[in-house]
């Protein structure tokens, strides 16, 4: 499984198995966001699936789809309003892990710290520098 660290409550992944969810609860995550939609890929579990894997692991698990390309003003507060509630350490999840890390950033947007959203994707190996402008300004 390949977890990158965006901050010490969240983590993104690319798509999790029904396996894995047993290796991220072993990991300590609480809470797992699901951000990929149900049949992007014929080989992707379904989100009832991973739900009922959670579910059997003791995480709470939220399915919040975003299309690839269409992320919207209304995916960014609802990811911000998960975040909020949810126990961390959260561990949210899409195709690559660029959705999430996406979302991550733009619940950041605002407040002050551009540069270290920026540079804390980086680390873990998303470039969200385009952001920039939306980060400072804010959502």
């Amino acid at each position: 499984m390949d977890v990158r660290k965006l901050s010490d409550a969240v983590s993104v992944a690319p798509q999790l198995s029904v396996r894995e969810i047993a290796e991220a609860a072993r990991l300590g995550f609480k809470t797992l966001i699901n951000n990929r939609p149900d049949g992007e890929d014929f080989l992707q579990p379904s989100a009832r699936e991973l739900e009922a894997a959670a579910r059997e692991q003791g995480l709470e698990y939220h399915h919040l789809p975003v299309v690839s390309g269409a992320l919207t003003e209304r995916d960014v507060h609802a990811f911000r309003a998960l975040l909020a509630q949810a126990q961390a350490p959260v561990l949210a999840f899409c195709r690559s892990g660029t959705r999430s890390t996406t979302l991550w950033a733009l619940a950041q947007a605002g407040d002050g710290s551009a540069d270290a959203v920026i540079t804390a994707a980086a680390r873990a190996g998303y470039d969200v520098s385009g952001l920039r402008g939306v980060l400072e300004r804010g959502i």
